[in-house]
């Protein structure tokens, strides 16, 4: 099966599990990245190493057309994190699919995964599902579940969420598309999940120490933000116990070089990794 992919490295896996599968990549559809929280280096050097071509724009109906007059209609469109929603590939190519990161129809929207570890989901997974008028909406193809831990963070649901991405690909979508376009099954009722906000990435000091450590983890490198007295600092990371104490929550109780503790209800929080500026104005990976 001859293949479009669009996306970045996000769910990159997606384009070599297709690969692995047997199928033919036929172009690149991805944007420009930051180089911080986005990436598409990886795959831009796979294409480039494939002699693909590459396109950097939203994909109009023009290009999907385009592809048509090459290839036929004996084609698939496979989208995975792409930002924008792809119409037109009905009736020019054989299939249109999108992969998104949540047991849909939970969690449909630009990024759920923060959630999956906010809310405390003992499960998650990946969903292939044929690409819909509305964003994450359309039929489900297949499914890759998996467990979470009580202590999982944004990295580690990131990860398990690329491995069964790429399991899907190889797997179910590469080997049996056919037959699961055919008994593709409707979603039904689901829930939307807007883009996370600064109110959402803001820790809270009056909160105990568990749910503040949860919404560490649950961003991870992408960064919480907190008070520092008058500062606004920028969290990657932190630890923290329960201790009986008479601080304010929110008062910085103690410093040791660039670790600062602060108090909470029922204990402390130790900032250990933390920047005065977002990583995406540092424009550096590394503290």
């Amino acid at each position: 099966m001859k293949f479009a992919f669009a996306g970045i490295d996000f769910l990159g896996g997606v384009f070599e599990g297709l690969v692995e599968a047997g199928w033919k990549p036929i172009k690149l559809f991805t944007r420009p990245c930051d180089g911080i929280y986005d990436h598409n280096d990886v795959l831009v050097a796979r294409a480039r190493s494939m002699r693909l071509p590459i396109q950097l724009s939203r994909i109009r109906e023009r290009d999907i057309e385009a592809l048509q007059a090459e290839h036929g209609k004996d084609w698939a469109l496979v989208v995975a994190g792409y930002p924008w929603l792809v119409k037109g590939w009905r009736g020019r190519a054989a299939y249109g699919l999108n992969i998104h990161p949540s047991p849909l129809p939970t969690g449909r929207g630009p990024y759920p995964l923060f959630r999956a570890v906010l809310d405390r989901y003992e499960t998650w997974g990946v969903t292939a599902h044929v690409l819909a008028d509305g964003f994450d909406t359309g039929d489900i193809l297949a499914q890759d579940i998996f467990d979470l831990g009580p202590v999982e963070s944004h990295e580690t649901v990131l990860a398990k969420c690329q491995m069964a991405a790429r399991r899907l690909a190889a797997g179910p979508l590469g080997k049996e598309l056919p037959a699961r376009w055919r008994r593709a099954e409707p979603q039904g009722d689901g829930s939307y999940w807007p883009r996370a906000t600064d109110a959402d990435r803001t820790l809270d000091f009056r909160q105990e120490v568990e749910p503040i450590l949860r919404r560490v983890r649950a961003f991870g490198t992408v960064e919480t933000i907190a008070r520092l007295g008058d500062a606004r600092v920028y969290v990657a990371e932190a630890q923290g116990w329960r201790e009986r104490h008479p601080h304010t929550p929110g008062a910085v109780v103690h410093r040791h070089r660039r670790h600062v503790v602060i108090a909470a209800l029922d204990g402390y929080v130790q900032i250990t990794r933390w920047s005065p500026v977002p990583l995406a104005e540092a424009g550096q990976v590394g503290r």
